[in-house]
């Protein structure tokens, strides 16, 4: 960056002055400014504020953001909620799914160059600790979230990733898909979790991890898919993703009504995306003997289970958390070079200035995704 301003003054001035020039805008280059969405307040709502560029270090990718996406757990920050409160500590620039450019890397930096389009892993690991080094990256000890924790995020014109975490991206992958990789891999991680081919599935939460993971279980091969949910809106998304039924319990809908329609007297791999008690009671209790359940959806302290269902129909429960480092992401790649469409969960753009109305039609609920654009 200083070499590109030093040459836009090269030549304007003599050779005695340009030692000094430089060193001038050195010092203007550390004032340099640009916008971002910050979490300024431990109170609801988000700001957008003009804050220091970030430091581009040694192994570090600084890239220009051109998309990125509103994720549940902004919404979480947005509204300053009990988990918010417990896990944030602000001033800090918020989001974490993002596309962008290549503007600048650090001298460590081997495998990227400036203009390249990439995205990145949200969840800074250690490499050190022993989940690191087992392959277990994903549930590392040490782990700094981008945009949450620890680390300024994406809802800003400049973020900076070390390059550990950089993605390039293949061209065929649109900048849409491309900048909400991040849940798009938790969908994938939590429908991945059991085998698929064949299988009846029911997902409980038709949020958007929930719908993508209906468009994963169709692309795997399972059998029926039916999702369950009290947003018609999400629902229908859930169709156009692939369900073969879903069940609106705004309208009196049941799971075994839907099993009775299909003919089947239980499911093979349940897929809790709703952090509902209910919705996860329900699951258990409709699940085939000897059943899988990934869990992604946050369930509350205080919900109550049913251990007799689980214990004697011997169903396995396995918590689900981030995206498995790398395999999780060569899966996704796969299945959007193979044709998995996610243009159903899209339902809404703003640009970065209209931000508010995205975080507004978030809180609706009457939405898929929602992407902010520079």
């Amino acid at each position: 960056m200083y070499r590109r301003l030093y040459e836009n003054w090269h030549g304007t001035c003599s050779i005695e002055k340009e030692l000094v020039k430089l060193e001038e805008l050195v010092k203007l280059d550390k004032l340099e400014k640009m916008k971002a969405l910050v979490k300024k307040y431990a109170e609801p709502g988000i700001w957008m504020e003009e804050v220091p560029m970030p430091e581009v270090g040694v192994n570090d990718v600084l890239i220009k953001v051109i998309k990125a996406a509103i994720c549940g757990t902004d919404l979480h920050m947005y509204k300053w909620d009990e988990w918010s409160q417990s896990h944030c500590k602000p001033p800090y620039t918020m989001g974490h799914e993002f596309v962008g450019i290549v503007a600048e890397v650090g001298p460590g930096v081997r495998n990227f160059k400036v203009g390249e389009r990439v995205t990145a892993e949200g969840h800074i690991v250690c490499g050190h600790c022993r989940n690191c080094r087992r392959g277990m990256g994903h549930v590392c000890e040490n782990t700094i979230s981008v945009g949450i924790m620890g680390k300024d995020g994406c809802f800003a014109e400049y973020v900076t990733i070390p390059e550990s975490n950089v993605v390039k991206l293949r061209p065929e992958i649109p900048d849409d898909f491309a900048a909400i990789m991040d849940p798009f891999g938790n969908a994938t991680h939590t429908a991945l979790a059991f085998p698929l081919l064949g299988e009846d599935v029911l997902i409980t939460g038709a949020g958007l991890i929930g719908t993508m993971a209906a468009g994963i279980c169709r692309y795997a091969g399972a059998k029926h898919i039916v999702v369950t949910d009290i947003n018609p809106l999400r629902l229908e998304i859930a169709k156009k993703m692939g369900a073969t039924l879903t069940v609106d319990g705004s309208k009196g809908e049941t799971v075994e009504g839907a099993m009775k329609q299909l003919g089947i007297k239980g499911f093979d791999v349940g897929l809790e995306m709703s952090g509902a008690p209910a919705a996860f009671n329900d699951m258990i209790a409709h699940m085939y003997k000897g059943a899988n359940i990934a869990q992604l959806g946050i369930l509350p302290s205080d919900t109550k289970v049913n251990w007799s269902d689980v214990i004697f129909n011997a169903l396995t429960i396995k918590g689900i958390t981030g995206r498995r480092m790398w395999e999780t992401w060569y899966q996704m790649e796969q299945m959007l070079l193979g044709g998995l469409d996610l243009s159903p969960v899209i339902t809404h753009r703003f640009q970065f200035e209209d931000f508010q109305k995205g975080f507004d039609v978030m809180v609706s609920g009457q939405c898929g995704k929602v992407l902010l654009e520079w």
